[in-house]
């Protein structure tokens, strides 16, 4: 036998990646200590050594989403693995969900929970809006509320549920918020809560952050039926990240080894900042990006102050333009990304994400400037 598949050309040319200046909802920008830790040498994904930096990953963790919880690692992928993973392991067939729709992100949630087989009710909010305490508890039973609305630049407002008087779990997506806005995820007894690594963590997309509650656990590990997933089955994950106490740890999967130093990195640069003064950072440089969009005759798509996300902001896309002109121009003569709206918000918003070490003063005043020259040169319908 011969081959009959020749070596591709395009791989005979040397990799070029232009430098862009990632201002859309993520990824961001990942800073030089961040990607050299990422290219330190390759070891064993069941070494001590490679233990030892899990361990200091799960340290991390516990101090960004401020919980002590035992079960506490990062998923091998990216934020929608770590939703996968919590609602694979929480859900059983015909368990009663509840899931809180503003966008994209619970429109997922709602069909993997449906395809399970559990009883999914959904409350559903226009883009822009939000749920109160009082819209969750009427219909509470396993609750999936997204800490913020990536797609509509909604911060959630009510992450005080007392989920246990109603024998249920709360879970939260933070995976755009958690770094950038204030979370407790003990004090707002929050059961399950995950994350990307790609957003406010700078770090490459990847690895996901999450956290299990004791409530959380109690439920996943007294499972009628297994779950779906064998490469999300949290009693093989939680036995990998050190986490059941058992004295040894089982194969499971080759862990991301050199994804687990970029991680541990970004949260090592979170942790030296320290959470407070990064939530104030993040709300300060989003309020003067604010008042520089409603300068220039802008409006905000979310009406309500107190509910604008710190870290990814939506803007709502000025008349008689297209948005995909504007995106494209800004692209092509500024090398800088933003975005248009998902799901629900598409054609309503462009979105604008200033998260970690985006997340500054300088950084906004280049994207005015970028809009700014867009709406100058794009085209501008009369009609």
């Amino acid at each position: 036998m011969s081959l009959s598949v020749p070596p591709p050309g395009c791989l005979q040319k040397p990799l070029v990646v232009p430098h862009r200046h990632m201002f859309g909802p993520g990824p961001s920008n990942v800073p030089p200590r961040i990607l050299e830790a990422g290219a330190k040498p390759v070891i064993g994904h069941m070494h001590p050594e490679t233990f030892q930096i899990m361990s200091d990953i799960k340290s991390g963790i516990q101090y960004m989403f401020q919980t002590r919880n035992k079960v506490t690692f990062a998923v091998s992928g990216t934020g929608h693995t770590a939703m996968e993973c919590a609602i694979f392991n929480a859900v059983e067939p015909g368990d009663c969900v509840l899931t809180a729709v503003n966008g994209i992100w619970g429109e997922r949630a709602t069909e993997i929970a449906e395809r399970i087989g559990a009883r999914v009710n959904t409350i559903v909010a226009p883009p822009g809006g939000y749920f109160t305490n009082e819209d969750i508890e009427k219909v509470l039973m396993i609750s999936f509320q997204p800490h913020c609305y990536a797609t509509t630049g909604v911060m959630a407002r009510c992450l005080l549920i007392y989920a246990c008087r109603y024998n249920s779990l709360f879970l939260v997506d933070a995976v755009a918020s958690i770094g950038g806005a204030p979370l407790y995820m003990d004090q707002q007894e929050i059961d399950i809560l995950y994350t990307g690594s790609q957003k406010v963590l700078n770090a490459p997309p990847g690895t996901a952050p999450i956290s299990f509650s004791e409530r959380a656990c109690q439920k996943v590990f007294n499972r009628k039926t297994k779950p779906l997933s064998f490469f999300l089955d949290l009693s093989w994950l939680a036995n990998y990240w050190g986490c059941d106490d058992k004295p040894s740890r089982i194969y499971h999967h080759t862990g991301p080894v050199t994804a687990y130093y970029s991680l541990r990195e970004s949260l090592t640069v979170l942790s030296e900042e320290g959470l407070e003064n990064s939530w104030k950072r993040h709300q300060d440089v989003a309020e003067y990006f604010h008042q520089g969009l409603e300068s220039m005759g802008l409006k905000l798509f979310v009406k309500e102050k107190s509910t604008r996300l710190p870290t990814v902001t939506t803007i709502v896309a000025p008349h008689g333009y297209d948005w995909k002109e504007i995106t494209a121009y800004i692209m092509k003569t500024h090398n800088l990304e933003i975005s248009g709206g998902l799901g629900p918000s598409v054609g309503l918003v462009l979105r604008v994400g200033l998260m970690g070490g985006n997340s500054s003063k300088a950084n906004v005043d280049m994207v005015l400037a970028a809009m700014r020259d867009a709406l100058k040169h794009c085209h501008k319908s009369k009609v």
